[in-house]
């Protein structure tokens, strides 16, 4: 993945309060459910001098903001807040499961894999905490049970492959983390059928192209 497509988030941004919600995923019953309550625009403030366009062949205008129809701000609901409060949690463990490797793999191109996950996945977090900043949402919501995420390894997981050494890393490694990118796979298919930000949406395509890219290639390291 070229990971400078990231970078970039294109667009003026309206400041909005959203709506509470979040997807919840049940252990036990693998069940998942989302809130899709939609987010108010915010129209406080007195009116400002603003400078609209006119139609081709027409001069703009100049009028106050209170004359101007506001921009559509339903652009996102519940589901794709939640979906990037707990992407964030979930790519956070991805991380800290990859910058073991470089200490511990056995596989010198483990360790070239997992740096790059490690590079990949911190620029998509920048990108995530971005698009929550410019619409003034919280980073995360203490609501969501991020050990439920689909994909997440138990604490004692990750002490195992915290204390483990060469082939035994490896074949650790290998297992959780195409657990982990399979859950963060299921969770984009959740906000691709329940979300309604387009800026999302490319995002958790591109996410589940990326990973399932990722999966094949520890597959293919045949390490376990």
């Amino acid at each position: 993945m070229d990971s400078r497509r990231w970078l970039t988030i294109g667009g003026a941004v309206v400041a909005l309060v959203a709506a509470g919600g979040a997807i919840a995923w049940s252990r036990s019953g693998g069940e998942r459910s989302a809130s899709t309550e939609r987010p108010q625009a915010s129209t406080s403030g007195p009116p400002v001098t603003v400078i609209q366009p006119g139609r081709p062949g027409e001069s703009a205008k100049v009028t106050d903001s209170g004359q101007v129809a506001p921009l559509d701000a339903s652009t996102y609901n519940a589901v794709d807040t939640a979906f990037v409060q707990m992407m964030i949690a979930h790519h956070q463990q991805a991380i800290q499961m990859a910058d073991l490797a470089p200490q511990r793999a056995g596989n010198t191109q483990l360790r070239n894999l997992a740096e790059r996950m490690s590079i990949a996945q911190k620029i998509e977090i920048d990108v995530l905490e971005a698009w929550l900043q410019e619409r003034r949402l919280p980073a995360n919501d203490p609501s969501h049970n991020h050990a439920t995420m689909p994909g997440m390894q138990t604490p004692e997981a990750i002490a195992a492959l915290t204390a483990a050494r060469g082939a035994d890393f490896d074949k650790r490694f290998v297992t959780m983390m195409t657990a982990h990118h399979e859950g963060a796979r299921v969770m984009a298919g959740d906000v691709l059928k329940g979300g309604t930000d387009q800026r999302v949406n490319e995002i958790a395509n591109e996410m589940a192209v990326e990973q399932t890219s990722e999966i094949r290639r520890m597959r293919d390291l045949k390490v376990t």
